[in-house]
């Protein structure tokens, strides 16, 4: 179970590795086998399914992220806390965002799911 201490760091941590821009730091928080979901997936790396599995994969689509978006910024609005989950919920380089993560027994990112605002996708 997550606890909101948990979370809290979690969240602080995350939001923070982003805002710096350090990739391994990023990829620090994730099994080497975790996938990522996100509709964003589908535009950037025309994967159709928009999913990525494992760090190598998602370490090249968030390079090519880290790029293109070199004034990258999340801010965080709230954190919603689940079984073996959260969700953080935030304004990023997309506009309004939440990310659902899913936790393995050590603490790590197995499985996150990327959602956007309708605005934003649309833009």
């Amino acid at each position: 179970m997550i606890d909101k201490a948990f979370a809290n760091h979690f969240a602080a941590n995350w939001i923070e590795s982003w805002n710096t821009h350090n990739l391994d730091r990023i990829l620090s928080h994730y099994t080497d086998d975790f996938e990522m979901y996100s509709p964003v997936i589908i535009r950037v790396s025309g994967e159709i399914s928009g999913i990525l599995k494992g760090k190598k994969a998602v370490s090249l689509y968030w390079a090519k992220a880290l790029q293109v978006i070199p004034d990258l910024y999340f801010e965080l609005i709230d954190i919603l806390v689940g079984v073996n989950s959260i969700t953080l919920y935030y304004n990023g380089a997309r506009g309004l965002s939440a990310e659902v993560f899913h936790f393995n027994s050590e603490g790590k990112v197995m499985r996150a799911y990327a959602h956007y605002s309708n605005a934003a996708l649309n833009a």
